[in-house]
């Protein structure tokens, strides 16, 4: 089982030797094979005082609290120290929890999935370039993937090509995407590039709208497209944040295109900045 320290540097090696975006998540998936699970995490060290603290929030279930504790040799008194651990094999592993795995896993490569949890992760489209089921995920493709329980997702890993997935389950381990359990799919907007999403046979989610005080993914996404057109974004530029400049910038636009100028990116602000996507 690596440590932090080692997983931290090959990440840093792979980006250096200019790895895509969907390799270095592969990659980053199996190096972190073996290390725990516990509730709510999204990449903390795995120490006995940071284990206690999230045993000890109000919002852990009881059940979830009580496997935090019994699974730390130090917290549930067996040892003193956590010398011996699987989790301390000469350094430190990180801890997570399902969503808490993807999240991390995506941050490496500079995209933030937003939502406290499957569920919300799921629902939030901003998120994604395409979600859909899992029968129309190509499987040469990487992918956040969920299984469904009624209205929720109750479980979240990422596919990592080939039928294979990486998720967080005890600790983090393998499973195969044809599990029933296994439902849904998306792709994480930022991952690809247009020359492979297209090659996604499902429609594509359609553009959240946009306004003074957005952040993410999307407003980057429109920033760009703003300044490929010639639209000034000042100093800041593409940097996800919907402030003054870039509201000025989006007037500019509808004006130039003959739109309501309300400074708001709604489905024909979308259609004008985008004229090729369908959807």
């Amino acid at each position: 089982m690596k440590t932090y320290t080692e997983v931290d540097s090959l990440i840093a090696q792979w980006k250096a030797e200019g790895l895509s975006k969907a390799e270095i998540i592969c990659k980053a998936a199996e190096a972190c094979m073996g290390w725990p699970y516990v509730w709510g995490g999204y990449g903390q060290y795995c120490t006995p005082n940071n284990r206690k603290s999230y045993a000890n929030r109000s919002s852990c279930p009881e059940a979830e609290s009580a496997v935090i504790v019994k699974k730390c040799q130090v917290l549930n008194g067996s040892k003193g120290s956590c010398s011996g651990c699987k989790w301390y094999p000469g350094g430190k592993t990180r801890f997570f929890d399902c969503r808490g795995f993807t999240r991390w896993l995506l941050k490496q490569v500079g995209i933030s999935l937003m939502g406290g949890g499957a569920t919300s992760q799921w629902k939030d489209n901003s998120n994604w370039a395409v979600k859909g089921e899992k029968k129309d995920l190509p499987e040469n493709l990487v992918a956040c993937v969920f299984q469904q329980s009624g209205n929720k997702m109750q479980h979240t890993g990422m596919h990592i090509g080939g039928g294979k997935i990486i998720h967080c389950s005890g600790e983090v381990c393998t499973g195969n995407l044809s599990k029933k359990s296994w439902t849904h799919f998306g792709i994480p907007v930022g991952l690809y590039d247009g020359s492979v999403i297209p090659d996604v046979p499902v429609i594509p989610v359609p553009k959240p709208t946009l306004k003074k005080g957005s952040k993410g993914e999307a407003v980057k996404e429109m920033q760009a497209i703003l300044i490929s057109k010639g639209y000034d974004l000042g100093k800041w530029g593409a940097d996800g944040d919907f402030g003054k400049q870039t509201l000025a910038a989006v007037k500019s636009f509808q004006k130039a295109e003959g739109l309501k100028v309300d400074g708001i990116v709604g489905p024909l602000t979308w259609a004008k900045l985008c004229p090729n996507e369908k959807g």
